[in-house]
């Protein structure tokens, strides 16, 4: 136990350390420009502004183009993040047992399917800020986009198993049930976290 709170502790102190190198490294280089900055408002220069000032303008604006395609992979992620962060959370509150590795992947698909609307806000805000109006289009791709690439690769996979004659291959009724949550619930979970976020 003591090799483990030693080594705790210093992974912690290293990372306070790295963190404390990078804000005096950012403090150095932002003090120079701030100053610049705040002395440009009070001499009113007309100059041109330069360095990280001329991003800022940038940081926020809307992409031209392919932001139905933006919106679906952010909202995907969105989706998919928050479906591992409640599975490491019921791992952490012990709800699940690490040795049943299949009740670990129950309970990704189980919450990635109820993330849904998750995904929907984040994939519908998102499209909102670029100024879209088809947000029926961008939720039912955000619905679809990625679980039929993934449904797709695993039906092939599925097909080879079974053609082998493997213990790992899943039955049609399990396709089925897995298609029946997707479609009833996570679909319509989309669509109504679509609904809050436009």
């Amino acid at each position: 136990d003591e090799i483990h709170y030693f080594a705790i502790v210093n992974s912690l102190m290293i990372v306070v350390f790295l963190t404390g190198a990078v804000a005096t490294i950012l403090i150095r280089t932002l003090k120079k420009d701030i100053a610049g900055y705040n002395e440009l408002q009070t001499l009113e220069d007309a100059r041109e502004e330069s360095g990280w000032k001329l991003v800022h303008g940038d940081v926020f604006r809307p992409p031209q183009n392919n932001s139905l395609l933006l919106s679906v992979l952010v909202g995907t992620g969105a989706q998919i993040g928050s479906a591992f962060f409640f599975t490491l959370l019921a791992s952490m509150l012990r709800m699940l047992n690490p040795i049943k590795k299949g009740q670990a992947l129950t309970a990704v698909i189980m919450l990635y399917v109820l993330c849904g609307g998750i995904g929907g806000y984040v994939s519908a805000r998102l499209y909102k800020f670029c100024d879209a109006k088809a947000w029926k289009k961008n939720t039912l791709a955000t619905a679809i986009f990625f679980p039929s690439i993934i449904v797709g690769m695993f039906m092939v996979l599925n097909v080879f198993l079974t053609v082998v004659g493997a213990a790992t291959a899943v039955s049609f009724l399990t396709i089925f049930l897995i298609f029946f949550l997707w479609a009833c619930v996570a679909t319509p979970l989309a669509f109504l976290g679509s609904y809050f976020g436009f």
